[in-house]
């Protein structure tokens, strides 16, 4: 298993770091497929005969799963490298599918909890970290541009596995019910090839390695962007830390608010539309979620992290306050509104880690990255909670159509503008919390010791 090391995923010279985005995205698309398990809700409940809440506890359970993984693990990511991390996704990952599979079989739900819901959630945490820090090692240039081809796979994994889920539901049973083992047992065999596939590919680039005609920026030209390094031990202990932990947290809240009501919304807003209608509502904001992730992160490479969220949530808050006032008016101006709100949300998520790198330097940008996602876990609660509490107390007093939405359209504005006031407040880091600058540079030799290097070389 000596493979698994981080030093045996260093890259040799002359290495395409345009090999690491697909090793990436071979992960994120798999773990992805979390945005598509409301494609089981409808075969798991004819199943075990239980409530709606039952079955959506699968789906939290793995969400939150992710963020507490994330944050624990990502220390020991930055240790051990990404290979070893991305296998250690895939052995959970799949084992959660199977383990719910078994659940599935002997008809009780609580292993399907501890399947799918708890192990599958670890591996969804681990994965979603484990290329972010090496992408970002492999793209100094480029950091907005690097996680947003990593993330955008994560948001576009329902895409893949929505119809395939679908299409192997209807294939191997009469009934979806029937289906649902060898659908999943079939999922767990397609992510374990394709997640191995990306842990053997993946590479870290050599310490002191830069893209060929690229010199780091200037110290001073750039006030957000950080020169130095700080720890996770460091970092969390710094107020830009808790801010951005309010910046994500009130971006995904938002998000949610649309995502989690958006097919009724959509036909509550306009009863001509059909439900045909409607779930292609659905899947062009799945669209709008992966593509905001690589347009609107790359964007901010130009842009920069600090503005980028400004629009994120600045200009969030407005199309939600429109949205609330007249979104009802037409159906177009009700799609648009909603697309870009929802490609802010998935650019949300793609540019935090270059936001991370920026304040935090890149030494252990993984590790602060998994604890910040705790914020998410805390929205895929929160979010639900407040649409559906909303308009579960609107409708038990007789309320119908747009009417019973406005009042979650304007609690999501006040959300949005909270987190812009916290990104407004961000600042650079304090110069107490950074790591004592190296006395040199650590050049790593092209080649191992031994293995056609020269003495020169070597030294």
């Amino acid at each position: 298993m000596r493979w698994l090391d981080k030093s045996r995923t260093v890259a040799p010279r002359g290495y395409n770091r345009w090999l690491v985005p697909p090793a990436a995205l071979a992960v994120h698309l798999s773990i992805g497929q979390v945005y598509a398990f409301s494609v089981f809700k409808n075969p798991l409940l004819d199943r075990f005969g239980t409530s709606h809440t039952s079955v959506a506890v699968i789906f939290s359970m793995a969400i939150v799963m992710l963020g507490l993984s994330a944050a624990f693990g990502g220390k020991w990511m930055e240790r051990n490298g990404p290979r070893k991390a991305m296998v250690l996704s895939a052995v959970c990952w799949v084992t959660g599918f199977l383990v719910a599979a078994l659940g599935v079989s002997l008809g009780q739900l609580w292993v399907v909890y501890l399947g799918y819901g708890l192990i599958g959630g670890i591996g969804l945490g681990i994965g979603y970290i484990s290329p972010v820090s090496t992408l970002i090692k492999w793209f100094p240039d480029r950091p907005g541009l690097a996680t947003g081809l990593a993330i955008m796979g994560f948001g576009g994994g329902a895409l893949v596995a929505s119809p395939l889920t679908a299409k192997l539901l209807e294939t191997y049973a009469p009934t979806p019910s029937e289906a649902i083992v060898p659908t999943l047992l079939t999922l767990a065999a397609i992510y374990a090839v394709l997640m191995t596939c990306g842990a053997v590919t993946i590479r870290v680039p050599a310490p002191g390695w830069r893209p060929d005609g690229w010199t780091p920026p200037v110290a001073g030209t750039n006030r957000m962007q950080s020169h130095a390094d700080v720890r996770v031990a460091n970092a969390v202990r710094t107020p830009q830390f808790y801010l951005l932990w309010i910046v994500l947290f009130t971006n995904v809240t938002a998000g949610i608010g649309i995502l989690e009501q958006a097919s009724p919304m959509i036909q509550d807003f306009f009863p001509a539309v059909t439900a045909a209608t409607a779930a292609g509502f659905v899947g062009l904001l799945s669209l709008a979620n992966m593509g905001g992730r690589f347009v609107w992160s790359t964007t901010s490479d130009k842009l920069g992290r600090k503005r980028t969220y400004i629009m994120y949530l600045g200009v969030g808050a407005l199309l939600y306050g429109c949205l609330a006032a007249v979104g009802a008016s037409a159906v177009g101006l009700f799609v648009g509104l909603t697309f870009v709100i929802v490609s802010f949300y998935g650019g949300g998520f793609a540019t935090i880690p270059a936001y991370l790198k920026d304040l935090f330097g890149e030494l252990e940008v993984g590790a602060i990255h998994g604890r910040l996602l705790t914020a998410w876990s805390a929205a895929g609660i929160a979010g639900p909670l407040i649409v559906n509490g909303i308009a579960d107390a609107r409708s038990a007093q007789g309320v119908t159509g747009a009417e019973l939405y406005l009042p979650s359209l304007v609690t999501m504005c006040a959300v949005l503008v909270v987190g812009f006031v916290a990104n407004m407040l961000v600042r650079p880091v304090a110069a107490h919390f950074h790591e004592p600058a190296a006395d040199a540079a650590v050049v790593t030799p092209a080649e191992p010791v031994g293995v056609g290097a020269t003495t020169e070389e070597t030294r």
